[in-house]
């Protein structure tokens, strides 16, 4: 098996063991494919090394719950970024295991860790296509867990994920098919 095929596989393997199961499947299976999906859309030539960064993305991230941190901002940026070096260095780990090459598996680290965002264009890509995967397919879902959080709250939360996105993410964004009420918040947090 070659190497990227080999890298894919371990990912899967790794996708499979989440306790989170949507349509009958590992949730982060389910997540991976979309993150996959929407880079191609980001960026239609994307990187190897973007592709693995993509399938990446929340490599794991059931290990490391929320509840473990300070439930305030502050615990709530630490969970996060230690969230991010762990996927980034699992990520380098499976990725050397396969026969990736390490400057390619050092590359998706990197990415993963969401290193240079804003400055570099990958990293820029990936992070649009989180964001897009947040709006097409979880925030409905987020929503309903977060039934008592005021107006404002989900303005601010649509405000800050649109600054996170690129001209190219707000393009793809506008064109979907958003619930109607969703919409009506998301043309309001524009204005």
């Amino acid at each position: 098996m070659d190497p990227t095929a080999a890298a894919r596989a371990d990912i899967a393997a790794a996708h499979a063991n989440d306790p989170e199961h949507e349509d009958g499947r590992p949730a982060e299976q389910v997540y991976a494919e979309r993150m996959e999906q929407w880079v191609e859309r980001v960026r239609p030539d994307p990187s190897p090394a973007l592709r693995l960064a993509a399938l990446c993305q929340h490599l794991e991230r059931w290990t490391l719950a929320r509840s473990e941190f300070p439930q305030d901002r502050a615990g709530y940026l630490r969970w996060r970024t230690t969230l991010y070096r762990r996927q980034a260095d699992r990520a380098r780990e499976l990725l050397l295991g396969a026969g990736i090459d390490p400057a390619t598996a050092d590359r998706v680290a990197a990415l993963v860790a969401k290193q240079d965002l804003k400055a570099d264009p990958e990293s820029q890509a990936l992070e649009d296509a989180a964001c897009l995967v947040f709006l097409a397919h979880e925030v409905g879902a987020f929503a309903a867990s977060k039934a008592d959080y005021p107006r404002e709250k989900w303005l601010d939360i649509l405000r800050k994920t649109w600054r996170k996105m690129s001209p190219r993410g707000h393009e793809l964004a506008l064109a979907l098919p958003l619930d109607p009420a969703l919409r009506a918040l998301l043309d309001e947090a524009l204005a």
